[in-house]
């Protein structure tokens, strides 16, 4: 049994920041690819950033320059630094991570941008 739990999520001003972490644990060896999507009203899940075990990323070309993802592999923890927010970034973000051929998915956590 995989758990996924993301947090950090909240209301913020357009031009801040939040800083979202995601979380797994249960019956984990090594986790291979985490990533961060997104899923705004009406819209389809989008990836926003991935993050190899060994540190490779990739960047949707709508955050890129702003927003910056790590992970601490010891913890079995990812993170998303979003700078320069937009109210174009309101969403419900997921943590997905993948171990061997299996994906999981958090229940998310929303992100609102004001104006």
């Amino acid at each position: 049994q995989v758990q996924v739990v993301e947090s950090g999520g909240g209301l913020v001003q357009a031009g801040g920041s939040l800083r979202l972490s995601c979380a797994a644990s249960g019956s984990i060896l090594d986790i291979n690819d985490m990533d961060w999507y997104r899923q705004a009203p009406g819209k389809q899940r989008e990836l926003v950033a991935h993050i190899t075990r060994s540190g490779s990323t990739n960047y949707a070309d709508s955050v890129k320059g702003r927003f910056t993802i790590s992970r601490d592999n010891a913890k079995n923890t990812a993170y998303l630094q979003m700078n320069s927010l937009k109210p174009e970034d309101t969403a419900v973000y997921y943590c997905r991570i993948t171990i061997n051929a299996y994906t999981y998915y958090g229940q998310g956590t929303q992100v609102t941008v004001s104006s």
